[in-house]
This record gives structure tokens, sequence and C-alpha cells, in this order.
């Protein structure tokens, strides 16, 4: 199917941001220069760069034009979407270092998530996740024991454990999410590359199986200078709960 003018003239201006010809804080060519480029009205600019905008790409300001930016990658949450999928619809290349994968007793906390008893066994997981080779994501995993056993049979630098678990019989078909934000710890600072104290972007999942059972919860921890997370506008689930909710509610 043919592209539209205005798509046609964001994927310029976007291959010459990715490549480099326009670095963060140069200005993007003025939408005058762009009209008489390529022959057109400012419509089709202006819909260019608006496209390029809610990418986290550009930023316009009135009077001014559209300047370069250091990109930050959207994130929605309203829906569950795997990191290797997300960064690859994003443009960038997906990476992974697993830090461990072990078997250990569940704590109070841990088994109340998971809904199991103190003392039953889990496995966990602590992986780094890079986009184009930069660190933007710390992975803290656990998993039911049954379904953790599993990812001792792969190299999980080399997969995507949503997937992988899918392929063996364990589909996510409910996904809970609870976002805050926390003060990177030493952990955090060393894996991430940030300095320890750092605001970074916490997302609490909860997965549950089509059974209903839940057999994951995950700490996941954003370098917010990377990654900004993003909401359905309408703000409701389908069955008319809110996506966001107050403490306590």
């Amino acid at each position: 199917m043919p592209t539209s003018l205005y798509e046609q003239i964001a994927d310029d201006l976007r291959r010459r941001i990715l490549a480099g010809e326009l670095s963060v804080g140069d200005d993007v060519p003025s939408e005058g220069e762009l009209a008489e480029q390529w022959r057109t009205s400012r419509g089709p600019i202006r819909n260019a760069l608006a496209a390029l905008r809610s990418e986290g790409l550009v930023e316009t300001r009135r009077g001014r034009p559209a300047r370069v930016v250091a990109r930050k990658a959207h994130h929605p949450v309203d829906v569950s979407i795997p990191f290797t999928k997300w960064v690859h619809d994003v443009g960038g290349e997906p990476g992974a270092r697993t830090q461990e994968v072990s078997l250990r007793r569940a704590g109070e906390e841990k088994a109340r998530s998971l809904g199991i008893e103190p003392g039953d066994l889990v496995v966990d997981v602590v992986r780094l996740r890079l986009v184009d080779g930069r660190p933007t994501m710390l992975e803290r995993l656990t998993f039911i024991e049954e379904v953790g056993r599993v990812l001792f049979d792969v190299d999980l630098d080399t997969v995507s454990i949503t997937e992988y678990l899918d392929s063996r019989g364990f589909g996510y078909a409910d996904v809970d999410h609870e976002i805050d934000a926390v003060a990177a710890d030493d952990l955090d600072a060393e894996l991430l590359d940030v300095e320890p104290g750092t605001p970074i972007l916490r997302l609490h999942r909860v997965t549950r199986g089509a059974d209903g059972r839940t057999f994951e919860a995950s700490d996941d921890r954003y370098r917010s200078d990377i990654v900004r997370f993003t909401v359905a506008a309408s703000g409701r689930a389908r069955e008319g709960g809110h996506f966001i909710r107050a403490l306590g509610a």
C-alpha cells in the first residue's frame, strides 16, 4: 500500500535523525523549507512533525523550527507487550544480560504476590535489558516453581521470556500493572549505569495464566531518561474499571 506524503516526509526526517545527520539539539528544517523541498503545503509537513514528536524524536515550539531531542521510548502500560517486541516496534535492537537464575524459598512478600505459601519454591531471575546496547531496564522476576524451572533449559540472553514461556504452555492471559518511581539502589545503579539514588521508573507486574493462577510477579526498573510510560487516552479498561487507581482503591 502506498504511503501518504506526510509519512514519506516523516520517514525521511526519521532516517536523518537516526543516522546522525540531524543531532540532538539541531533544528529541523523549517516548515517553509520542507514544504518547498517536498513541493507541498504545510499541512503534510505539520503532520510529519507531529508524528516525530509523538515518537519522542523532536520537540516543536511556536514560531521556531522543530528541534531534535534525546529520544525517550514510549512504553504502553495499559497493554502487555514483551520487551523484545516493544524494542523492535520502536526501531531498536533489544539485548539481554542475565545476572541470576536461581531456585529458592519464597519470602512472605513474594509468596503473597504469587498467592503461594511462604517457603514454597520459586525461581528468581535478574536480567538487564538493553536497547541498542544501552542499559535501559533491570528485571527482577519471580516465578512459581512449575513455570520457572523451564527457564533453566534455555539461554535467557537470547530469548523473550514471555514468548518462550508461551511456547512451553505458560501463556500470559491477564496482567496487572502498578507504576511508581523509586531511587536507584546499588544494584540498579551498577547495572543501569546511573548514580545511586537517581529517580527511576518502576513497573510492578503480576501475571496470570488462562486458568486464573498467578505464576509471575516482577519488579521492572527503567531509566527515566530513556523510557516514558503511556496509557490509553480513555483511561478505562473494557469492563469499565480504571487503569489508573488511587493507592488502596
